[in-house]
This record gives structure tokens, sequence and C-alpha cells, in this order.
């Protein structure tokens, strides 16, 4: 197994065509001397020879949504490249490929959307009841056992592509910190990979970086990088910004940023949506972008019992989606902000 993935890289194919070849854990050194750790299919992470108090702790998921392509590419990209010695981190490195099943039948998800089942939520009600639950609570364990013996510096960076097209195209969601003080470190840093538009969440979620970020302290986003296209098909050089910096973030031991620029829109969640009854609508059209802003009053959809209206001129809506399961999140509504009013 060593032989193979160290000459050809291939463990997110391995991981989806042969699962069982990682049935059981396993750990081997490369050449240079980074520590290899398979744990399970699609988990694999990486230990530099030597690191010290300063090192970083950084884990980078994808494929939560098995149809979220372009980053389940750059992530296989970065895993092969440092198998085969093309790439030294200087870090510890965990990289997570979610829901392996979804990839193959080119879907968001097979039973259950799995970005709605960490915190626990995998095993509430009927409990793990498939296999999204149970990969949810195998994804939760191997953050719990990367930061186990990590310092202070603690990084998730869960990078997604979205469903519809976006005013924005790059965005990302910075999860509800209780009252913590919001990074303008990771800010800029998530600039520097094209990401200009920060939203910030207002309240707990069961996402996978509100996870991280609540229960490991870790800096942790939600990140947004384009558009949903088949595998083959992301046209990469617009993912060029993010693949550079990322690859500067586990290659160098300290990154230098540009102060946050006045590029950067930063947006607070004012409304929450949650769908409540079958006849839920939308009041706007399917093909709706990402953050397009509505007058104050206009009718945002509606359902049994309950009508939404936009409270802000200029209100904009993000995540629109009719489709999710009673009690699911339908719809953000968002309006600007600045960190110094958080």
């Amino acid at each position: 197994m060593k032989a193979e993935l160290c000459a050809n890289g291939n463990f997110l194919e391995r991981s989806r065509q042969t699962p069982t070849d990682f049935s059981n854990p396993c750990s081997f050194s490369l050449a240079n001397g980074v520590q290899v750790d398979i744990t399970a299919p699609g988990i694999i992470s990486f230990t530099p020879a030597k690191i010290d108090d300063d090192s970083k702790n950084i884990v980078l998921s994808c494929g939560v949504h098995g149809n979220e392509t372009a980053p389940i590419e750059l992530c296989d990209n970065w895993v092969s490249a440092i198998l085969t010695e093309q790439m030294i981190p200087v870090h510890r490195v965990l990289f997570l490929f979610g829901n392996l099943p979804s990839m193959d039948i080119a879907q968001r998800f097979v039973k259950e959307n799995m970005n709605r089942l960490f915190s626990g939520a995998h095993s509430s009600g009927e409990g793990l009841v498939n296999e999204e639950r149970q990969r949810a609570r195998q994804l939760e364990q191997a953050i719990t056992d990367f930061f186990a013996d990590a310092g202070s510096h603690r990084f998730h960076y869960d990078l997604h592509t979205a469903i519809r097209e976006s005013k924005n195209e790059k965005f990302a969601v910075y999860p509800y910190l209780h009252g913590a003080t919001r990074s303008e470190d990771q800010i800029a840093f998530l600039s520097a990979c094209g990401v200009k538009t920060i939203l910030l969440s207002q309240s707990p979620t069961t996402t996978f970086s509100y996870y991280s970020s609540h229960i490991h302290n870790a800096h942790a986003f939600t990140v947004e990088l384009g558009k949903v296209k088949p595998f083959g098909q992301n046209d990469m050089s617009r993912f060029e910004a993010a693949r550079q910096t990322f690859t500067r973030l586990i290659t160098e031991a300290q990154l230098e940023l540009e102060p946050i620029g006045k590029d950067v829109e930063i947006f607070t969640v004012n409304q929450v949506i949650n769908k409540q009854a079958e006849d839920f609508t939308l009041h706007f059209a399917d093909d709706t972008p990402n953050f397009t802003g509505f007058s104050k009053g206009t009718l945002l959809a509606q359902e049994s019992g309950a009508s939404y209206y936009a409270e802000y001129e200029g209100e904009a809506v993000v995540f629109p989606n009719a489709n999710v399961a009673i009690g699911q999140r339908a719809l953000l509504t968002v309006i600007p902000t600045t960190l110094d009013s958080e």
C-alpha cells in the first residue's frame, strides 16, 4: 500500500474505489520524514519530522456535499503532492474527504444533508440510521483526535461550492463565536484566497465549521469557492488564488499577509428562515443569485401560517433552497456590517 500511495498519490481514488483498503488504521513515514496517518477511507493526516509550539494544526475538509467537486479536486491534488514528495508540509495537516458515496452518484448527499449533522446532531432523533450520520460522527472523531495534542494554533477550513450563482462568487461563513473576538488575520487570509465576502453567523448551528470552532476552539470557516460543477468540468484558474494561498499555509512556517482591503465586504445574518411546512415557497426566481438584495417589505418566502419579508432596504438572500427537509434552513438573509460593530 505505501509503495503505491507514494508512487501515485492516489489516496482519494483508492478511498472511493476500494475503501476496504483503509478499513484498518495505518501509519508510515515518507523519505523526507513526514509521517502519514490514515485512519479510514478519506481521512489522512501528515505530521512533519519537526514541529514546535508555533506549528499550526490545519484541517482541510471537502466533499461534505459530494457534488461540490472543485474543493475535492484541490484537496486531492494537495494530498497527492505530499504523498509523492512534490510538496512538503511544515505544519500538521488533516485532510477529510467527507461524503464519499455521494461523490460517486454526483449528488449533494445520499440520504441526509451531512452539513446539518455535526455537534452531535448525527445521534439525535432516530440516531445513527444512515451512512451520512455515521460518517459525520467519524469526521468529528477525526478532528477530536487530531486536535487532542495540538496547541492553540488550530484551523479548520471546510471547503464548498454553492448550488447557485452568486453576485459575490467566493464567500465564507464565519461561525458564531459566543462573544469572542473575530480574527482580522483570518479575514486577511481568506481575502488572499480570493474570498472577499465574509458572512458573520449570529447563532449556533450544526455545520462542520461551527463544530470545530465551538468544540475545539479552532479558527474555522465554511468557505464557498464558487459554483457546483461536475468532476473534470471546473475552471481551476478561478481557484488559483485559493490554491496558492492554501499551499503557502501548508508549506511556509509564517505567512505574510496584506491588511484587509476595502474590497472585503462584511455581512451579518439578519434572518434564519427554517422550513416548517411542505408548502414552503420562495417568492423569487429559482435562479436568483446569492447576495441579491430586495427592497424593505418585499415578500421573500411563504408557508402555511407564516410569511417572511425583507426587514431592511437591500436585505440580501443567501443559500435559498425550498427543497430542504422540514425543520432545516431554507434561507438566510444578510445585511452589511463591519467588524467594529460586532
